[in-house]
């Protein structure tokens, strides 16, 4: 067993934030906003009117918490090169969603935009945010890419929302970690929790691509956070997943034809959804 003694154990964030463990989170992948190459001019309310749409299919397929994701944004940039417009944008359909669905939301501001979603979260009332790098650094497909936890942090404890938790991907997928080849996984999870994420989480090499059962054991071995699996989760393998980890935020499987770019197909919801009542 890895000691997973490197700092002081606290009070399950899923407990808190949802009052169970084995929580199924939905993500809204948003359509292209504002000052992104894909964006058309559309007005903002068919924008916000996607992503309530988006919600309330994952939460009548019985998802128990959703997050908000400027998927649509592509190619991402850097946190620092994160416009206003981004912000602003993702606060107003945040609220909308928040308030149409009824369900706990968390924030990713994509590509690493930690700042900014905490931001977002504080104006719209989410309780959580994503970050795919707090630790550390790597390269990435926007290139070089630093965790932000000091700064972020302390500028959470400014916003007075501390009750904002941080969900941290471990070993982020779309990049390469040879800047911490020489740290193994149990390392990188333990650096997370050392340096106050509340919610560690696998994934695979990509969006959609699974995290190999071996890496989600290790990573879970290697920490007193919950764990959750944050890419490549499906009917098939939910049992499996459930059975190590906490969690799972899940997307491309539960939308039409099983593409992240089509819209929440409700009836793979519901199945899904059937499925992990089955084995939670």
């Amino acid at each position: 067993m890895i000691s997973k003694s490197v700092y002081r154990p606290r009070q399950s964030a899923l407990e808190t934030l949802f009052n169970r463990n084995k929580v199924i989170i939905g993500v809204i992948h948003s359509k292209p906003l504002p000052g992104s190459p894909e964006y058309e001019g559309e007005p903002m309310e068919d924008l916000i009117d996607y992503a309530v749409e988006e919600g309330r299919r994952y939460a009548a397929g019985g998802v128990d918490a959703l997050i908000l994701e400027n998927h649509g944004d592509i190619p991402f940039l850097r946190p620092n090169d994160i416009g206003q417009e981004t912000a602003t944008t993702m606060a107003v359909m945040a609220d909308r969603v928040k308030r149409e669905t009824g369900h706990t939301l968390g924030i990713n501001v994509l590509g690493n935009g930690a700042l900014t979603a905490i931001a977002i979260a504080k104006a719209a009332g989410a309780s959580f945010i994503r970050v795919n790098q707090w630790t550390n650094a790597y390269v990435a497909n926007e290139g070089f890419v630093e965790g932000d936890a000091a700064k972020v942090t302390r500028y959470r404890s400014w916003l007075r929302a501390k009750d904002v938790k941080v969900f941290a991907d471990v070993h982020v997928k779309h990049g390469a970690h040879a800047i911490v080849a020489d740290r193994s996984i149990p390392e990188l999870t333990r650096d997370a929790e050392f340096f106050d994420a509340d919610v560690v989480i696998a994934t695979g090499q990509r969006t959609g691509n699974a995290a190999t059962s071996e890496e989600i054991k290790t990573i879970k071995e290697s920490t007193h956070l919950p764990v959750c699996v944050g890419s490549g989760v499906n009917i098939e393998n939910i049992g499996d997943i459930l059975s190590v980890a906490d969690g799972v935020i899940i997307a491309s499987s539960l939308k039409r034809d099983g593409v992240w770019w089509n819209e929440v197909d409700l009836d793979r919801v519901s199945m899904f959804m059937k499925e992990v009542g089955n084995v939670r």
